[in-house]
Parts: structure tokens; C-alpha cells; sequence
């Protein structure tokens, strides 16, 4: 294994909040997110970092935050969970909820 990837908790512990898509490939509600969190990323820029965890390939990481279903979105900011829900989120709730849960200007 190389060094060039970071590992999950060094992801979500940095200054920048990070939102993470839990997610599979065979998941429709999934793909019908995917175009919504692109969106949301153009909106608010490098405020909040978005990536995306097959819960099929992570599945250590995934029964770590119990997640049960996909997609589940989780917001964090300096490796605490700040907000979380499951399903498909419109994008203006979804950036709503963002702004509401972090401690900086978005």
C-alpha cells in the first residue's frame, strides 16, 4: 500500500467540514444523488469538501457510523458527526442543512 491516500479519520479531521455520501453502486437513490452533491459542490466551493465511500469496499468504515442504508449522507467537521441523514436530500435542504451544522460561513 502506498502513503499517497489518507486514511478515513484523517479525512474528516481537518478544519474543513466534510460531507460523505455513503453509497453503492447497484443503489438507484444513490445515482439520482450523485448529480445533486455535484451541484451542491459548485455552490459552496472549497467551504466543504464532498467525497464519496462505497459502503462495499469500506465496509469497516461503514459499520463504524452504523450505516444501515444508502445513501446515507454524513457532515463532519473536525472528525465530529454534526449532522446525518439517510435517503435522497433536495439540493436547497441539503445546502440548508450544511450552513446549519457547521461552524463557519458558507
Amino acid at each position: 500500500m502506498s502513503g499517497q491516500a489518507k486514511s478515513f479519520n484523517e479525512l474528516i479531521s481537518g478544519e474543513i467540514p466534510v460531507l460523505v455520501d455513503f453509497y453503492a453502486t447497484w443503489c438507484g437513490p444513490c445515482q439520482q444523488l450523485s448529480p445533486i452533491l455535484q451541484e451542491v459542490a459548485s455552490q459552496i466551493g472549497d467551504q466543504v469538501k464532498i467525497i464519496k465511500v462505497d459502503v462495499d469496499k469500506n465496509p469497516l468504515v461503514a459499520s463504524k457510523y452504523q450505516v444501515r442504508g444508502v445513501p446515507t449522507l454524513i457532515l463532519f467537521q473536525q472528525g465530529e458527526i454534526r449532522w446525518r441523514q439517510s435517503g435522497v436530500v433536495p439540493q436547497h435542504q441539503l445546502i440548508q442543512s450544511i450552513k446549519n451544522n457547521i461552524n463557519s460561513k458558507v
